[in-house]
Order: C-alpha cells, then structure tokens, then sequence
C-alpha cells in the first residue's frame, strides 16, 4: 500500500490534510512524500527478512497512532451524522481506497498483533537477518 500512496502524493496528501492534524505546508508536504516510501522500505525489509525485529518495531509504532487517528475520526463522522458505527465508510488513507471502519480497524488490530509477535519472536528460520545487533558469538566449548 506504502509504494501505491508514493506513486500518488497529491491525493495522498489531500487525504493526510482531511485528518486536520499537521497545519504547516511544509510538514504535509514531508508527510505526504516520505512516509509512504519509509511504509514501502518497512515492507520490502519484511519480506526479505531483514532486519525483522526493527522492522516490525516501526511498523507497529506506525500502526498503534495511526489506528487512534483513524479511530477518532470515525467517532467524528459517527457524531455528525449518526447510524451504526461499524457503516462507516471512509478513505483512511491507507492506500486501498474507501474501507469499512470496522473491518479497518480490525485488520489493524491483527497488523499489530502480527508486528508484536515478530517483534518478540525467537526464532530465526526465514530471516536473512532477523535484528539490528549482531548475533551472539557461538559457543566453543
């Protein structure tokens, strides 16, 4: 999703200044150019394997603000207009175009999870490098 919002900044951007958090022009415009290249980057590192445990670092410290401003913008649109939370619908941002509030959500929740077992997860079978230091020297006994 990160390289279709870098491959589309104007309406990527129209879509990070619809939450009303960033003010100033120039930090939309490093928002809306840098983050989906650094979304890309996370992604490419994953699925190499490398560097998981970092990666999965960001990506969940990505996550957890993002899912909160997703969130509270639901909540708005839910005030204004009232209905069923869960029929929301609305372009988050994401890269997918309009999403359902709830499922969104959810597949962010799981996002998460998934990003905290690898954060925590030992082993290092499918990774060409699985952390950012250097593994244990072997045991030579």
């Amino acid at each position: 999703m990160g390289l279709h919002k870098a491959l589309h900044p104007v309406e990527f951007l129209k879509l990070v200044r619809q939450y009303e958090i960033l003010h100033s022009p120039l930090l939309l415009n490093l928002v809306a150019s840098s983050l989906p290249w650094f979304e890309t980057f996370c992604g490419v590192l994953l699925l190499l394997g490398i560097w998981v445990r970092g990666t999965a670092l960001m990506l969940l410290g990505m996550l957890i603000p993002f899912s909160v401003i997703v969130f509270l913008r639901a909540m708005a649109i839910y005030h204004a207009d009232g209905g069923a939370f869960c029929a929301i619908k609305f372009d988050c941002g994401c890269g997918a175009g309009q999403v359902i509030i709830c499922r969104k959500l959810l597949e962010n929740a799981l996002l998460a999870a998934l990003s905290a077992g690898l954060i925590f997860w030992r082993g290092d079978r499918l990774c060409l490098r699985h952390s950012l230091s250097a593994p244990p020297p072997p045991n030579s006994a």
